[in-house]
């Protein structure tokens, strides 16, 4: 892991396969890194699916109420979820949507991202502009390639843990 250069914004998180490492970007959206820094902090990430992953698209996950794997799992509600604090205001910036970028997932009101987020397979740039980018996948996207596909997947993969490496 030599390459975390600011351990106190970069995420650790366990995946079948191996780690993923992700850089925040404070910098562009203090607001969401914050935001996952305390749920990561919390336990909350730990054991949640990703219940919604689109060859060449992306892959989502973060349903703290209903994506946790080891309680209240229900994959039929998983995706229409959030945590216990309030939603997040949009913090759209001119980072583009390139691959392994970490996005807020949110519904049709710019300011209702919460827990859920989505990490980019691809060049998204249509999303650009209209879905904050908070983060960038720096190693391990081979294991993000590798999640099993489906909305939702037949048997889905889980964020196994998830911790802020100045914490690791």
């Amino acid at each position: 892991m030599d390459n975390i250069k600011d351990p106190e914004n970069t995420i650790i998180m366990e995946v079948k396969g191996g780690t993923v490492l992700i850089e925040l970007l404070p910098d562009i959206a203090p607001l969401h890194c914050e935001r996952m820094k305390t749920l990561v902090r919390s336990g909350l990430y730990d054991n949640v699916c990703f219940h919604r992953v689109i060859e060449g698209f992306m892959a989502q996950t973060g349903d703290v109420q209903y994506g946790n794997m080891e309680s209240n799992f229900d994959i039929r509600m998983a995706g229409r979820g959030g945590s216990e604090f309030p939603d997040v205001t949009a913090e759209f910036s001119g980072i583009p949507h390139d691959r392994g970028t970490l996005g807020a997932a949110r519904s049709a009101n710019p300011d209702s991202a919460n827990s859920q987020f989505f990490i980019n397979f691809n060049d998204n740039h249509f999303l650009n502009r209209q879905y904050t980018v908070y983060g960038r996948v720096i190693s391990g996207m081979e294991f993000v390639d590798a999640l099993e596909k489906g909305e939702p997947p037949a048997s889905p993969d889980k964020m196994i843990s998830v911790v802020v490496a100045a914490d690791a």
